[in-house]
């Protein structure tokens, strides 16, 4: 049986449901590195009133982005392309500062999408 996401549970009262990815280009992220099955699942959480987003190192560029589902899910379903360019990442993501603690603070940019 194939699994869902990485990482899933409750947040501010909404289910929340992530999968976290690296590369190592500096241009795009490849979509071969999702499984058909993680976007679909991806989509059912939006479509549910879910939380649904990637994570995605690029670690050639120390850059960390989230990308929210239903951008993952738009860029897909209106390209031929093979791969993310970084510049959607740029325009429709998220870019998330390292800290110390904690070292990705994926929920302040969760805070700031959803009012929390």
């Amino acid at each position: 049986i194939p699994s869902t996401t990485d990482y899933n549970g409750l947040y501010n009262g909404y289910y929340s449901d992530f999968e976290a990815k690296e590369t190592i280009r500096k241009t795009s992220f490849a979509l071969n590195n999702i499984h058909p099955h993680q976007i679909e699942h991806l989509k059912s959480i939006v479509r549910h009133g879910g939380i649904g987003f990637i994570l995605v190192y690029f670690t050639k560029l120390d850059k960390i982005y989230l990308l929210e589902a239903d951008k993952l899910c738009s860029f897909i379903e209106k390209n031929e392309r093979k791969s993310i360019p970084i510049e959607y990442f740029k325009e429709f993501g998220y870019l998330i500062k390292p800290k110390f603690n904690p070292r990705i603070d994926y929920l302040n940019i969760i805070d700031q999408i959803y009012g929390g």
